[in-house]
This record gives structure tokens, C-alpha cells and sequence, in this order.
């Protein structure tokens, strides 16, 4: 669908870009994921053609669209401030680009009112002034005022990052529906890790300018390529000492443990290795509980489910259990 092939960006003689090769599949949702500064919105804007690249090929539906002008990509843009028009009607923002390509009057409305219906927007509401509305309205009319286009892509550069934590989570899940029902190829900036787990079918991971890893959310959490990778995507402990002696892992590499594949206070299984530790502190979170847990010389955090009876207190003595198989090392 989309093909980035060897993408080099410069601003003046900073190289914001590596060789960066993506090729995001047709109907797939595909997020760009890393911190402040690691290149994933240069990146959507070379897409988009708000950059253009000192060397590399961007491709679409394999057309090269290096040098395509952003208004003849036929890519819909959410922005993440959604870059409305405060002043007008939530149904004049979202017919803006109808009326710029020139559409008639009868089959403008007709569009206008079927994306609204599809994004959950009343006729009470496109009668509105943007500036009346919420932030989660104002995000429904950015998305359908990108989509009323019918784009052959859609990019949204964090499009939730102004949003309250539950609200946030909410749309988070709209959105992925609505992706689903349109069946449109969907690129997505985030430094959210969450997030990106949650909407993804694949992920690239950036750092510093390249990327790091791509995969499905299970493959870059699970199986993370890089060090990098491991310490970005969730929480993660690092092994060291007596817990690495005792697994017989190989001396000269780091190694890590995501939090639920450590075992409290199991039986112990062939070729697990355990130690016994006492519980420092804990943070209850409802559905699971987070501990940490003082053994074999280090800290250990671990992730229980909360069943609202084997709740474990500081000071209590309890045994962690680690298998070979379940830690990355790099």
C-alpha cells in the first residue's frame, strides 16, 4: 500500500532520519512509536509531503510519490492539534475540502451528513461552532472531516494526546472500530505505549532517528529485539547477579524479565529458578497488583492478579520463580 524505501531527512546538517524502510500493508493499522525527538513525526510527514526527503522513495499503491505535492497524495491528515476552524460550523469544517474540490451542493450535504453519522456527530452538534464542542467532538470532527475525502490512507500525528486519561481510552477504542468498519489504511504517531498495543496490528518502533523493531504488538513486547525495544515497550526488570548465575545466563549480556512472567510463591517447575524474597512495598491497581519484592540481592517488581484474597503485605516472605525461556537478552 504504502513503501518507504531508504528515507534520509536532513534539516541543515542534523540527519533526522536513518534509512528508514516501512511498508505498511492495505486496511492495516500501523503506529509509529517512540519518544519526543525519535523521528516518527518526520517520518508521517514525509508521507504526507510536508518534508521531502534528501534521498530515499516513498511509494503509494506502487506509484513513487516522492515529489507528489500533499494535495494530489490523496492522504487524509488528523492533526494533533485537529487544525479546525473554531469559528465555523462543525458541518463548514468538515465540507471544506468538498467545497475546495468544487463538489455540488445536494451531494456535499449528503457526504457530510453520512461521515457525521458514522463518527457519532448530530445534526445538533454539526450546527455548532467548533468552539462550542469537546475535545472528544472536536477530535470526531477532525477525523471525519479527513475522512469525508475518502483518502486512500489516513495519518494521525497523536490525535489523543490532548484528551483526559479517560477520554482518551474511550476514543482510543472508537477509533479502532471505526478503522475496522472503513477498512482504510491507517498510519498513527504515538509516544504511548499502551496505545499503541492496544489499536496496532503492527508497530514500528523508532529511537534516535531509526528504527528499531517492527511487529506486531505481541512480537515487540514479547519478543523485543533490541534492549531498547525491551526497556521502552512496558515495564521490564533487569537481571543481574545471583538471579543470571542461577539461570545459567551467559556473562557479557543484559538481561530482562517482563513483570507478569515472574512467579510468587508457585511450586517450583523443571528448570525454574527461584529464590526467597521479601515483599518492600506494593501499588494496587484493582485488577492486578504491582509488588515489589527485595531477592537474590535486587529488586523484583511483579505483576499479580488481584483476587481479592492472597494479598501480599510488606515484610511479607515469599518466593519469586523464573524461568530461561521467559528472558531477553541482548
Amino acid at each position: 500500500m504504502i513503501q518507504l524505501k531508504d528515507i534520509v531527512v536532513k534539516f541543515d546538517d542534523f540527519e533526522a532520519l536513518h534509512n528508514i524502510n516501512v511498508h505498511v500493508k492495505e486496511g492495516e493499522f500501523f503506529t509509529f512509536l517512540g519518544p519526543s525527538g525519535c523521528g516518527k513525526t518526520t517520518t508521517l510527514r514525509t508521507i504526507t509531503g510536508f518534508i521531502e526527503p534528501v534521498s530515499g522513495t516513498v511509494s503509494m499503491q506502487g506509484r513513487d510519490i516522492t515529489h507528489v505535492p500533499i494535495e494530489k497524495r490523496n492522504i487524509g491528515i488528523v492533526f494533533q492539534s485537529y487544525a479546525l476552524f473554531p469559528t465555523m460550523t462543525v458541518r463548514d469544517n468538515i465540507a471544506f475540502g468538498l467545497k475546495l474540490k468544487k463538489l455540488g451542493k445536494s451531494e456535499i450535504e449528503q457526504k457530510v451528513n453520512t461521515i457525521a453519522r458514522k463518527v457519532d456527530l448530530s445534526d445538533e452538534q454539526l450546527a455548532k461552532a467548533v468552539s462550542q464542542l469537546s475535545g472528544g467532538q472536536q477530535q470526531r470532527v477532525a477525523i471525519a472531516r479527513a475522512l469525508v475525502m475518502e483518502p486512500a490512507i489516513i495519518c494521525m500525528d497523536e490525535p489523543l494526546s490532548n484528551l483526559d486519561a479517560k477520554l482518551r481510552v474511550q476514543l482510543r477504542n472508537e477509533l479502532k472500530s471505526m478503522q475496522r468498519e472503513f477498512g482504510i489504511t491507517t498510519i498513527y504517531v504515538t509516544h504511548d505505549q499502551e496505545e499503541a498495543l492496544t489499536l496496532s496490528d503492527r508497530i514500528a518502533v523508532f529511537n534516535k532517528g531509526y528504527i528499531e523493531q517492527i511487529g506486531t504488538p505481541n512480537e515487540v513486547y514479547n519478543h523485543s529485539k533490541t534492549e531498547f525495544v525491551a526497556n521502552f515497550i512496558g515495564d521490564i526488570n533487569p537481571l543481574t547477579g545471583a538471579v543470571v548465575e542461577g539461570l545459567r545466563l551467559p556473562s557479557g549480556q543484559h538481561h530482562f524479565i517482563r513483570l507478569e512472567r515472574v512467579r510468587v510463591n508457585r511450586p517450583k517447575e523443571a528448570g525454574e529458578y527461584q529464590a526467597q524474597g521479601t515483599i518492600e512495598s506494593r501499588e494496587y491497581y484493582g485488577l492486578y497488583i504491582k509488588y515489589y519484592i527485595q531477592a537474590a540481592g535486587q529488586t523484583i517488581k511483579v505483576i499479580e492478579k488481584n483476587d481479592g484474597i492472597n494479598i501480599y503485605e510488606p515484610g511479607d516472605t515469599v518466593t519469586v520463580g523464573i524461568h530461561p525461556q521467559d528472558v531477553m537478552s541482548y
